[in-house]
């Protein structure tokens, strides 16, 4: 189970992981916390689908859903949406307050209730999501994470979220680390090797860049035969994503031979582990449970 926080997510951080998987025979279930109602248009040669408009709330809401059933057939896998909305991403010197009922401002066992619940009936052994700070301070993101971990502690309490389902206790908890500064500069390396002009550019040695904590990866999930898949689930979300934008400006040959892996850090495992020497990485989120689940 993937849990991320808005349409789109789910392409930029893991989809190549998550085809893999889902190409091996793993049961992929997507979960969506929001409709994304409040992401703006981010490829200017988008066209609003016909029969559809995207000035409202509806609107938006619909063309995203649509978008998102593109992606998940792309990555081939399920989705569920658990019905909350939207919160934006606020900007201003000092921050304007969160529109009154979205996500990020729900209490948290009510924006649990609804994914213990999916927990409870999908049975996941596996469960990714986005670190502690959401991987970047967007309030939803942040939200995401909460009700993530709380769902993978909660779920396998009978006392807790009553009437969501029978307990079911997932094994591994993940958080995604889409874009670490590990692999932005062996790209960026890369691409000034081969002579050509790094999207990165000065981005790797700002200040900014040099003050990012960097959380530990534990594992790397060989995925370079599913980037097509993750490409084709990116281009699925046309409002948000440009074709010739950021996400496709390396080489995919380049990429195959720098970074052909999904990153992740391992939060918790309730199964045994063998021991990695320094320098040495998981390579299966199901490492640990393949030999404590029947196939």
């Amino acid at each position: 189970m993937a849990v991320h926080a808005h349409p789109d997510d789910e392409s930029s951080k893991g989809a190549a992981t998550t085809a893999r998987y889902a190409a091996e025979g793993v049961e992929v279930l997507v979960v969506t916390c929001t409709g994304g109602e409040r992401g703006d248009i981010l490829n200017p040669s988008f066209e609003v689908p016909e029969g559809h408009e995207f000035e409202s709330t509806e609107g938006r809401r619909a063309v995203r859903r649509l978008e998102m059933a593109g992606a998940a057939e792309a990555m081939g896998v399920r989705q569920q949406w658990l019905g909350f909305v939207d919160s934006g991403l606020p900007e201003g010197d000092p921050l304007p307050p969160l529109p009154e009922g979205c996500f990020a401002l729900v209490p948290l066992e009510e924006a649990a209730a609804p994914l213990v619940q999916a927990v409870r009936e999908f049975r996941p052994h596996v469960i990714t999501t986005y670190d502690p700070s959401g991987g970047y301070p967007h309030p939803d993101h942040i939200k995401c994470h909460e009700v993530s971990f709380e769902a993978f502690h909660a779920a396998g309490d009978p006392e807790r979220y009553p009437g969501t389902g029978e307990p079911w206790e997932p094994l591994k908890l993940y958080y995604n680390h889409g874009f670490s500064m590990k692999r932005i500069r062996a790209v960026h390396e890369a691409m000034e090797g081969a002579g050509l002009e790094s999207p990165f550019g000065d981005w790797v040695e700002s200040r900014d860049a040099r003050e990012i904590p960097e959380r530990q990866v534990t594992t790397l999930v060989p995925v370079a035969d599913f980037f097509p898949q993750r490409d084709a689930a990116l281009t699925a979300h046309a409002s948000q994503i440009d074709p010739k934008g950021f996400f496709f400006a390396v080489p995919r040959d380049l990429e195959v031979d720098v970074w052909p892996w999904d990153e992740y850090e391992l939060a918790e495992s309730r199964v045994p582990l063998p021991e990695h020497a320094d320098g040495e990485y998981e390579q299966d989120l199901f490492e640990g449970v393949r030999s404590e689940v029947p196939a």
